[in-house]
C-alpha cells in the first residue's frame, strides 16, 4: 500500500493554521497554505476528543483520508492542507464527508478541471 505525503509535526500544523486560509462547513474545517509548486499536496487530519472516543475519531479520520485519496488527482500541486473534523462529522457517512471535503476544496479553488479526452 503506497502512503501519501502527510503533515505529521505539530510545527507544520501550526504553520498552516497561522498562515493558511480557512473555510468551513457543517462537518469540516479546511486550512490551505501554498508551498513549493512542484510538490505533491500534503494533508493533515485533526479530529479532537470533542468528536468522540478513539474508535469514532479514527473512523472519521479514515473517512477524510479516503475522500482525499480518491480525489487527490484533482487537487493542485504545491499545497499543504489541514482538515479539522467538527463534532457533527461523527454521525456522517462517507458520502457526506466526501461531499463536505469537495465543497471546501471548491471554496478554496484548489480543484483542477482536468478533462481528459477519451477517443
Amino acid at each position: 500500500m503506497k502512503r501519501f505525503n502527510s503533515i505529521k509535526k505539530n510545527s507544520e500544523f501550526q504553520k498552516v493554521y497561522k498562515t493558511g486560509k480557512s473555510y468551513a462547513n457543517k462537518l469540516l474545517v479546511m486550512y490551505v497554505k501554498r508551498v513549493d509548486d512542484g510538490k505533491e499536496p500534503r494533508i493533515g487530519i485533526s479530529v479532537s476528543k470533542k468528536v468522540g472516543n478513539s474508535v469514532v475519531r479514527h473512523h472519521v479520520t479514515r473517512l477524510v483520508r479516503e475522500s482525499y485519496r480518491l480525489n487527490k488527482d484533482r487537487v493542485r500541486l504545491g499545497l499543504d492542507i489541514v482538515v479539522v473534523a467538527r463534532p457533527a462529522a461523527k454521525e456522517a457517512d462517507f458520502k457526506k464527508i466526501e461531499s463536505a471535503y469537495l465543497h471546501l476544496c471548491g471554496l478554496h479553488n484548489i480543484l483542477e478541471n482536468r478533462s481528459e479526452n477519451i477517443d
